[in-house]
């Protein structure tokens, strides 16, 4: 996040542009980076936890978050369609837990991942019509990287093993941090400018379809689940894809 956020701050600075804001502002992107930052640590602890395919499948519950928290922040009636499908994605998560007890805990944490997902974008979605996603990026990333610093401190884990790293590693971590992470926040965050945060977090349920593809050829026997959380998935993945056509349907036949 660091690499993001200075990649950034010379973006911002190449074109010209200001990064100056006002110190109430400046400390709310700080705090929603920290969310950000809650995000990426829940879910590759999920992943520690439990496995890919868990990890994956609970964060696309963030689209059943954001469908009741979005009209919520703007102050707007919850659409009764996003209320069934929410119920549909609930079911899933119920059939992944029963079917996947022993992974339980890694469950709850990906849940918590998708919850933080859902903050942020939300906070975003609203953010973006009166600041430029390059700034929004910069603070967020900023303040990421300060709560993730302050995460390590606390549980001991920076060492001179992690701070010890190599050419061809630096090589990665800039293309991480700069293409990765920093070019792909600022699309995401500028996109919201058109898009509602629900539709954004929807695009982004194509992660745990090519995720647990990728997962099962990858790590073998260690992504192999039952019958019952494939079903499970299926049932949310195939919720979160049909919905959108649907609604827009529902949404053309009231204008006719």
């Amino acid at each position: 996040m660091l690499i993001a956020a200075v990649s950034m701050l010379v973006y911002i600075v190449v074109i010209g542009g200001k990064v100056a804001l006002a110190p109430k502002q400046i400390t709310k992107l700080l705090l929603v980076g920290g969310i950000v930052a809650a995000h990426w640590l829940t879910f590759f602890h999920a992943i520690k936890i439990a496995n890919v395919s868990v990890a994956l499948v609970s964060l696309s519950a963030a689209a059943l978050f954001t469908s009741f928290m979005e009209p919520l922040w703007n102050r707007k009636k919850v659409y009764f369609p996003d209320i069934i499908a929410a119920l549909f994605i609930i079911l899933g998560i119920y059939l992944i837990f029963k079917f996947e007890s022993n992974y339980t805990w890694g469950i709850i944490t990906g849940l918590a991942s998708a919850l933080f997902a859902a903050i942020f974008t939300t906070i975003n979605a609203k953010e973006i019509q009166n600041k430029s996603a390059e700034v929004i990026s910069f603070y967020e990333m900023a303040g990421g990287f300060i709560v993730i610093s302050l995460y390590l401190i606390f549980t001991q884990q920076i060492n001179s093993s992690l701070l010890t790293i190599s050419i061809a590693d630096l090589g990665y971590l800039l293309v991480l941090g700069t293409v990765c992470t920093a070019m792909a926040y600022v699309m995401g965050v500028a996109v919201m400018k058109e898009l509602s945060a629900y539709t954004v977090v929807l695009t982004t349920n194509l992660e745990p379809v090519y995720g647990i593809i990728l997962a099962y050829f990858i790590f073998g026997e260690k992504e192999h689940m039952t019958a019952g959380f494939y079903f499970g998935a299926a049932l949310i993945l195939l919720t979160i894809f049909i919905y959108p056509i649907l609604k827009k349907r529902l949404n053309s036949s009231r204008l006719v």
